[in-house]
């Protein structure tokens, strides 16, 4: 099994984290609401907003498949913590694409997305509420 990253305590509750393949870096901070500094992404964050990210990820592998321009798709992520036990309790997704599509090639996308890896790795109490928003024709 290859490494994919490691992490290191700098102690002020945050961390670094190394992606091996490229070097990329990452900070965590705790939350504010949870003893941080709320100075970075906390880890809660960023399993929210990789659920984001694999979502349009997968649209994008889609896309280049069917010659769909999704280029400028944006995502707005927000999570709710349940405080015991401290988990997240839901994660909200509004998917905001630049184009006009068809209602087929919107069903494809939505299908595409709502059946990422990472969503697919949740549990059943993580509640997923995800918007596709597209512009008026």
């Amino acid at each position: 099994m290859t490494k994919t990253s490691t992490v290191e305590y700098l102690g002020e509750l945050r961390t670094q984290m190394v992606h091996l393949d490229s070097g990329s870096i990452v900070i965590t901070d705790a939350p504010k609401d949870n003893q941080g500094k709320g100075e970075a992404f906390a880890p809660t964050d960023l399993v929210a907003t990789a659920l984001a990210s694999c979502m349009i990820s997968v649209m994008g592998i889609r896309a280049r498949k069917d010659a769909i321009d999704i280029v400028g798709t944006k995502a707005e992520i927000s999570k709710v913590m349940q405080l015991s036990p401290r988990k997240i309790a839901s994660i909200t997704i509004q998917i905001n694409f630049p184009n006009v599509y068809s209602e087929k090639t919107k069903k494809i996308l939505e299908k595409t997305a709502l059946a990422c890896p990472v969503s697919k790795s949740f549990d059943n109490d993580i509640k997923q509420v995800v918007t596709f928003n597209y512009p008026e024709n």
